[in-house]
């Protein structure tokens, strides 16, 4: 088996398994109990919570544990925007997020929220003149994701970060869950208020993430209850997911420039071999340096993406169309259409996702097999021209 849908989730590390079900087993206390089973579940939390910091470069207490990347995207938007309601009621994204941001926003604007979704240009990238004209007085928060999810495309966060330094009273939130433990990420240097991750995409358990939430900053709590998670977050910790999440992450960051520069070559040797084959075309753009190392994206222009992926699977590799959340719906890929390709390009289109590891064989065996494929389906892709032209 070939598995190539690492941006939709990621098996688990050995010793990430290895150290939950210990935890399971012998730390299964609540960790807001006050006996010695409950206090030994509260250190195991402290001490995740410092390794996650520690490889971040944050503090600990800014650190917020939730389910995943979907909840801390929720928890972000939809908590700065109800906390600061009072300084205004417009906030910006982009046209090309995740279904956890855009939805999200789409949900705040039935509120009475006014929201900007800002164009992206042909590559994919956010337009920063069209962010410079839609920040106003009433502007509360701007949500761009650090690397689009679907097709590689890395947002100038950087940029956008300096640019909000002169608004600020506005908050700055990045989907950051197809880049921590991959690419760099600095609250910091980059003016992010707050950042999302998921464990699942790093090579940790399913069900878990965190919010980094800077020191100091409020936001309305989305769930309610016992107040865990500093009142933020209500709800028993799930230690043994959390413990695992913060070894993954550890990981991660500790191979994080071997990641980067062999994702880089497997990335050339993929994007080499569909170049090779003339009825492929690249999505995103041409500058490697635009596009994220783990992540390649093409479309096949007159065939459904889907019988793509399901002949790809007779040679045992598995790939996806889009984001694993909406993979399963037929629809044109709102991330496409927003760069400007039209309904049935849209449709057509085709994500590879890797690691450390898969080797440059397995690059080789992708290729090989692309090539077959688009051999096999050809007959039938000029079929359905003909008919489409009759």
């Amino acid at each position: 088996m070939l598995y190539l849908d690492y941006a939709a989730t990621t098996p688990p590390y050995d010793e990430v398994a290895d150290t939950m079900a210990e935890v399971m087993k012998k730390h299964f206390g609540n960790p807001s109990s006050l006996h010695r089973i409950g206090i030994q579940a509260e250190q195991l939390l402290r001490q995740a919570r410092t390794v996650i910091a520690g490889c971040l470069n944050v503090r600990p207490d800014e650190i917020r544990f939730t389910s995943g990347g979907t909840e801390s995207n929720n928890l972000a938007i939809v908590g700065a925007a109800e906390q600061f309601r009072h300084r205004g009621s417009h906030l910006i994204t982009t046209a090309i997020e995740h279904a956890s941001v855009y939805e999200t926003f789409r949900q705040l604007e039935r509120r009475g929220f006014r929201v900007t979704y800002l164009p992206v240009d042909e590559t994919g990238c956010v337009k920063l003149e069209e962010l410079e004209k839609a920040l106003s007085d009433d502007t509360v928060l701007v949500s761009v994701m650090a690397v689009n999810n679907e097709m590689g495309r890395l947002q100038p966060i950087g940029e956008i970060g300096a640019m909000l330094k002169r608004h600020p009273k506005v908050l700055f939130h990045v989907d950051a869950v197809q880049a921590v433990g991959k690419l760099p990420i600095d609250p910091a240097a980059q003016r992010i208020d707050l950042f999302s991750c998921s464990a699942h995409k790093l090579r940790g358990p399913k069900g878990i993430g965190f919010l980094y939430c800077r020191h100091g900053l409020e936001l309305q709590p989305q769930i309610v209850g016992g107040g865990q998670e500093s009142g933020l977050r209500s709800g028993t910790e799930n230690v043994p997911a959390i413990v695992g999440m913060a070894k993954a992450v550890r990981i991660a960051c500790e191979r994080r420039a071997d990641f980067a520069r062999h994702t880089a070559l497997l990335r050339e040797r993929i994007v080499s071999g569909i170049r090779a084959i003339p009825e492929l075309s690249l999505t995103g753009s041409k500058r490697a340096e635009d596009m994220a190392p783990h992540i390649v994206h093409f479309t096949f222009p007159g065939m459904k993406s889907e019988v793509i992926v399901h002949a790809l699977e007779q040679h045992d590799i598995y790939v996806s169309t889009r984001s694993a959340c909406s993979s399963g719906a037929s629809l044109p890929s709102r991330v496409l259409l927003g760069m400007g390709y039209d309904g049935q390009t849209a449709a057509n289109g085709i994500r590879i996702s890797y690691s450390l590891d898969q080797t440059m064989d397995d690059a080789k065996r992708l290729c090989s097999a692309l090539g077959q494929v688009v051999e096999q389906l050809k007959p039938a892709m000029k079929t359905q021209q003909r008919r489409r032209s009759l």
